[in-house]
């Protein structure tokens, strides 16, 4: 029995990369966006608050992506039910708001993106940009 697995791993590279794409789809929408990239252990590779980014939305787009690594789904298809739950035995880190997604090559999960201060709808383009920026699977909720 093998003791250890190969992986991929997200580099800052590919965070960059993938913060550039989402940024470059939030100027296109005109919506300005808090951006946060993470590895696949929920923690922080890329960030950007965009300026008018909604202050609040920082800690939102963080939440998001965290939940989507660690869940490895995007985050609107967390139960609503489980919301209270969710947050709390997550230390208030999880959620179940649109906007966070897996960044998932060959059906690995490397990563995560959240967004946050625009639409649920737009949070979810924004991060779908950053996906298609490093070629990553799609992921719609």
């Amino acid at each position: 029995m093998a003791t250890t697995n190969p992986s991929l791993k997200l580099t800052h590279e590919g965070a960059l990369k993938a913060l550039a794409g989402a940024v470059a789809k939030a100027d296109e929408l005109g919506v300005a966006q808090n951006i946060t990239i993470v590895d696949d252990g929920g923690n922080l590779l890329a960030f950007v608050r965009m300026d008018g980014a909604k202050m609040l939305s920082r800690e939102t787009s963080m939440s998001k992506a965290i939940t989507a690594a660690s869940h490895r789904q995007p985050t609107s298809r967390l139960n609503p039910a489980d919301e209270i739950k969710l947050a709390i035995a997550g230390g208030g880190r999880l959620t179940n708001l649109e906007g966070g997604l897996p960044i998932v090559i060959a059906g690995q999960c490397v990563g995560a993106v959240g967004v946050g201060s625009g639409t649920g709808a737009q949070d979810v383009e924004v991060a779908r940009a950053a996906l298609a920026a490093i070629d990553a699977e799609d992921q719609k909720p």
